[in-house]
């Protein structure tokens, strides 16, 4: 990475003395953008059962009643009641394993292991449901966590939270690659990529990011990019990309064209351990946390 680059963010960060006004949460790069949530601020809290401790990820059905929910141990489906967080049912969809993410697309439910092999559930009303497996080249060194739905290319979108897959080799890139819902076929490259360069770049903008220490030493130029992929959604108004990351308790908001527009930095309070994302219709943002400890929990967040 560009060292100058690097100085001018040390620079910035000197300059942020004590008696400064209260530090921002995040930095808006893209002229025009708005970020509408306060995730600080949740306007619902929805304490999960003890086996829902390790939420990984989470869907929403097509009539927006019921939550999806998997948690990372156990072959089980989880169906939560979106208004009072009460687990409706659970079904057994295989084997335990490493699920990482979890989307429900008309009448069937995808799940993703970190291993990159997708699972098409059907007929999951049933006690034993029906389910497809499939396997390419992704494998546990790629380590798979979120899985989405993208409507307008009815694909799924997995991101990797290790290595890139096709730029395997490049550290400072993590890849988010499409499974064609048509062909049941993965794509060879990256649909997206997030690079190191312009997370440090975007950095560069403001002196007044909360926490900028800890991200500085996060986006350390010589060690391997930090930014792990944990989740991401579609925004269902704007198609942007919002991606989590439990490593360093960030949410990045990209363009369908890979652009950053928005970085924001998750309170650990609020964010303990941020591995689920998704929206409503109308813009309402729900995230889901482990518990580390404590209950797992979904956050709601309304736009403003």
């Amino acid at each position: 990475m560009n060292m100058t680059l690097w100085l001018l963010i040390v620079q910035l960060f000197a300059c942020n003395q004590p008696n400064n006004p209260p530090a921002e949460t995040g930095i808006t790069l893209v002229e025009g953008f708005t970020f509408s949530y306060q995730l600080r601020q949740p306007d619902q809290k929805i304490l999960l059962p003890n086996h829902l401790e390790e939420i990984s990820g989470l869907g929403l059905s097509g009539d927006e009643k019921t939550f999806v929910a998997i948690q990372d141990e156990a072959g089980k489906l989880f169906f939560i009641d979106r208004n009072n967080g009460e687990v409706i049912r659970k079904v057994k969809f295989w084997k335990d394993g490493d699920y990482e993410g979890v989307e429900w697309v008309g009448d069937v439910i995808y799940v993703v292991k970190s291993t990159g092999t997708v699972y098409e559930v059907k007929n999951f009303e049933q006690e034993e449901p029906e389910v497809e497996k499939y396997n390419y080249f992704l494998d546990a060194d790629n380590d798979v966590e979120g899985l989405a739905f993208d409507q307008s290319s009815n694909s799924l979108l997995l991101a990797c939270k290790a290595k890139s897959g096709g730029e395997g080799s490049n550290k400072y890139k993590k890849g988010v690659y499409s499974f064609d819902l048509m062909t049941m076929k993965l794509m060879e490259t990256p649909t997206y990529y997030i690079s190191l360069d312009s997370i440090n770049e975007y950095l560069s903008k403001s002196p007044n990011i909360r926490k900028l220490e800890k991200l500085l030493k996060f986006f350390d130029p010589n060690e391997p990019f930090g930014f792990s992929p944990s989740s991401l959604a579609i925004h269902p108004q704007t198609n942007d990309l919002y991606i989590t990351s439990s490593v360093g308790k960030l949410l990045l908001v990209l363009s369908k064209t890979g652009q950053i527009k928005h970085i924001e930095k998750l309170d650990k309070d609020v964010h303990p351990q941020p591995e689920g994302i998704c929206f409503a219709s109308d813009g309402t943002l729900y995230i889901s946390n482990e518990g580390k400890g404590g209950k797992g929990r979904i956050l709601r967040f309304s736009p403003y």
